[in-house]
């Protein structure tokens, strides 16, 4: 069966961001902590699916490379990669440990957490940053696409027995660039022995509609623009859909990666399942020991 290759550091992996940095972008919406803005909530969501990728992958001896990462951003000022400094500097992909070792910054937050009362109290902890929002022009959906395809094509030819790469497409809105199932469809084609890449597509909103998540059919989905980006979305693994099974969603083995008018929560989860191809040995409650949700 397809999508059973062992993460190792002899045999990693991939996971390649993309994200919408288009005008629209700086539109705002709801969240918890209250209002900001679409890149703002894309930045925060990625630093800490980061951060919680980099803790899976620590063990005793170190940071181990399951995983190579790569965030590419796109707008109006161009299609490319948003980790451009240090030793980040002309790499489209790098190994985990360098993304654990070297954060572009760290900061600190108040974080809100329960007194144990039915209360809170707020206490101050320290987030590493590495993707900053931004936001400006129009939307190469297509050309982000493209680029996708040439990063991945060389990593299997680098690693051709891995798990099949994941590529997470972010946006708020239509590509300015052509019709995106072309390209999309070209970047699924690719394959590892272990099976298709998988291409998960998560359109935001700050309009406060229902989001519609993992849908198996097409039918139910609002408009033209909504299919299309279903149709180039992959279905989910057996170990994805046991995972949101187990949690209460009912979802089928015809389920896609596709989550359509998002909100800042829905934002969060999809991440946190796109970003979990396979179990790495972690339960659940000791991540949460580290990065409570």
């Amino acid at each position: 069966m397809p999508y059973n290759a062992e993460i190792s550091r002899s045999n990693p992996s991939c996971l390649l961001f993309l994200i919408d940095q288009s005008h629209s972008m700086n539109e705002e919406f709801v969240t918890a902590d209250g209002k900001k803005t679409k890149a703002q909530g894309v930045a925060d969501v990625i630093n800490r699916s980061l951060q919680t990728l980099v803790a899976k992958c620590t063990k005793s001896t170190g940071i181990h490379d399951y995983y190579y990462i790569g965030i590419i951003g796109y707008s109006g000022q161009g299609v490319g990669s948003v980790l451009t400094e240090g030793p980040f500097a002309n790499k489209d992909l790098v190994p985990i440990s360098l993304i654990g070792n070297y954060p572009t910054r760290v900061e600190r937050r108040a974080k809100r957490i329960p007194d144990g009362k039915g209360g809170f109290i707020e206490k101050q902890v320290t987030a590493p940053v590495w993707v900053e929002p931004k936001h400006g022009g129009v939307t190469p959906m297509c050309e982000a696409f493209r680029q996708a395809h040439r990063i991945v094509s060389r990593f299997l030819l680098e690693h051709p027995t891995c798990f099949p790469p994941i590529v997470i497409n972010i946006t708020d809105g239509e590509a300015t660039d052509g019709d995106p199932r072309v390209e999309g469809s070209t970047l699924m084609s690719l394959a590892s022995k272990d099976g298709n890449i998988l291409l998960f597509n998560l359109h935001i909103s700050s309009f406060g509609k229902d989001p519609i998540q993992f849908p198996d059919d097409p039918s139910a989905l609002p408009d033209d623009y909504a299919k299309e980006l279903f149709t180039i979305s992959s279905p989910l693994t057996t170990y994805m859909v046991k995972v949101l099974n187990d949690e209460g969603r009912i979802v089928s083995p015809r389920s896609r990666g596709f989550s359509f008018n998002a909100d800042f929560h829905a934002l969060l989860r999809f991440i946190d399942i796109g970003t979990r191809p396979k179990d790495l040995g972690e339960s659940r409650e000791e991540l949460n020991k580290i990065f409570p949700s």
